[in-house]
């Protein structure tokens, strides 16, 4: 396994492969799109999100904070996996989420 491609995240690692079509195993390049989003709670978000940024990664929503109460940044990386990485900003009850939901939707109208 060390010569194997590996992504350390805090103290979780992740395998990384090339597509293997033969196996059934495709890039979402390959498939014109991803079908999900992996999702990355870290203790700094804009660090991260730089981070990625300058490694390579493409842009989806840069580092915004949002209503239910987390700063959030979405990036794709170079085979077309997306990622959003997410920092808690605020802990908030289901009641003043559904509130700034109801305040962020209704600004969108």
């Amino acid at each position: 396994m060390a010569d194997s491609p590996l992504l350390q995240i805090g103290d979780s690692i992740v395998f990384l492969a090339d597509e293997f079509p033969d196996m059934g195993c495709r890039a979402p390049q390959t498939l014109g799109g991803t079908t999900g989003t992996l999702h990355i709670y870290v203790r700094d978000v804009d660090r991260a999100y730089q981070r990625a940024v300058a490694a390579g990664a493409e842009v989806r929503m840069p580092a915004t904070d949002m209503f239910w109460g987390d700063r959030y940044a979405k990036v794709a990386d170079p085979f077309g996996h997306e990622w959003g990485i997410n920092q808690q900003l605020k802990e908030m009850s289901k009641e003043e989420t559904d509130a700034a939901a109801q305040l962020f939707f209704a600004k969108q109208e």
